[in-house]
């Protein structure tokens, strides 16, 4: 199928999808100065809460979701509006590079550039070098979570303060973990779409899809090595109520592997980076959605902070499904659960 897609003009369908998600330009707002900028050549938009603040605020670093391959500052415009008004937060919304055109490390680069120029600047902005938090919903959450990790390790300015990860996408290793079996068909996000993302990012195509989806993608002794972080084992079992499908052996192919060997870098997935670096993560909220193929990610990195000693606030939507918070007050219609989840954020950035 993933085929098909390329020889019917995949590049017209991803410029379709790109049109329909634009996001509506929206006019002033009373509470907040905005501007678009460039940090180190990466177009971004700063939200400013207007009221005057005692001290200096917290800054938010927000990278998008889409899939790497959709999602614009005006897509997000509502959300960061209302993560900067309701926390008093100074946020600044990144306008990464996007696959196909461009690859991996290409986004994950963006993100890196933006943050490390904002801390070296934060006084501009009237913020607290000791208050930057990176967050992100999806694709974003995985760029958050891999800039964290970059520089949790270097000792040459502020720690972050903390990350804030929404419904992450963490691995590619395993496209049939419990969440993956369970919401397979769940819009906004289907299995299929979740392999096919993430080649994108890869590659800047969708080849080997199925052989992906299948797992053969990946060598035996590798799958043995990342069991103790990538294995339904460490997902809570009421999380399995609603089915496990076991995960048949496949025969490895090894051709498939050296087309997408980089998904064990941790940059591209987080959830395989070693101790060392999980140990010095900062605090962390993670929001995770029942009705998400990305679910299990989310759960599996819980447990991994928590197993190194990292502060983790978890909140979980029972009725939320993946995207539910890009869809915050999206063409006049809003889900409670949605309202929910970003409160949940709101709330936990109050706290910091």
């Amino acid at each position: 199928q993933g085929r098909i897609l390329e020889k019917t003009g995949l590049c017209s369908q991803i410029t379709f999808g790109r049109y329909v998600r634009q996001g509506r330009k929206l006019g002033l707002d009373p509470k907040l100065f905005i501007q678009d900028l460039q940090f180190n050549k990466v177009p971004v938009r700063v939200y400013q809460p207007k009221a005057t603040s005692d001290g200096r605020r917290r800054g938010i670093i927000f990278f998008h979701g889409g899939g790497w391959v959709f999602g614009s500052l005006d897509t997000y415009e509502k959300v960061c509006r209302y993560l900067s008004r309701e926390s008093e937060s100074v946020v600044v919304s990144v306008q990464y590079r996007l696959a196909p055109e461009h690859k991996y490390p290409a986004a994950y680069e963006d993100c890196l550039d933006v943050t490390v120029h904002f801390m070296k600047n934060t006084e501009h902005y009237g913020v607290d070098p000791a208050s930057v938090i990176v967050c992100g919903d999806s694709a974003g959450g995985n760029l958050a979570a891999a800039v964290s990790q970059t520089l949790a390790g270097q000792s040459n300015f502020p720690r972050l303060r903390a990350q804030i990860l929404i419904y992450p996408g963490l691995q590619a290793l395993d496209f049939n973990l419990p969440s993956y079996h369970q919401n397979r068909g769940v819009p906004l996000l289907f299995r299929e779409r979740a392999a096919f993302f993430a080649l994108q990012y890869l590659n800047g195509h969708a080849l080997h899809m199925q052989e992906v989806l299948e797992g053969s993608h990946i060598p035996p002794d590798m799958r043995l090595k990342y069991r103790k972080w990538v294995s339904p084992d460490n997902i809570p079992e009421k999380f399995k109520v609603r089915g496990v499908k076991p995960l048949r052996p496949t025969d490895f192919i090894a051709e498939v592997y050296e087309t997408v060997k980089r998904f064990c870098e941790p940059n591209l997935c987080p959830l395989l980076a070693e101790d060392a670096v999980v140990h010095q993560l900062p605090e962390s909220f993670i929001l995770t959605c029942e009705y998400d193929v990305l679910r299990d990610d989310g759960l599996l990195y819980k447990k991994r902070l928590e197993d190194n000693g990292v502060r983790v606030t978890w909140y979980h939507l029972e009725d939320g499904f993946h995207g539910i918070i890009s869809l915050y007050d999206y063409c006049g219609f809003s889900f409670p659960s949605g309202k929910r989840g970003l409160d949940s954020i709101v709330n936990f950035l109050k706290t910091l």
